[in-house]
């Protein structure tokens, strides 16, 4: 039986987009907790080679999408 792309893909962005949104509530939550900025946590970098986090989820979003549309 053979499987298509979209079909072994799709339910695994699902989940990890799913996975994605927890985390991001959760920092959202903690940042309004500590009365942090959004704005500079969205900037922050864990490491000074990587890309913000704001890039990271748009990156992540945008891979979804390439390989859902494909």
């Amino acid at each position: 039986m053979a499987i298509s792309m979209y079909h072994a893909s799709v339910p695994v962005f699902v989940q990890l987009l799913g996975g994605l949104k927890g985390v991001l509530e959760k920092a959202q939550k903690h940042a309004t907790e500590q009365k942090w900025d959004e704005a500079t946590i969205l900037n922050w970098r864990l490491y000074p080679d990587m890309f913000t986090l704001a890039r990271q989820v748009r990156q992540s979003c945008l891979h979804a999408l390439g390989a859902g549309t494909v």
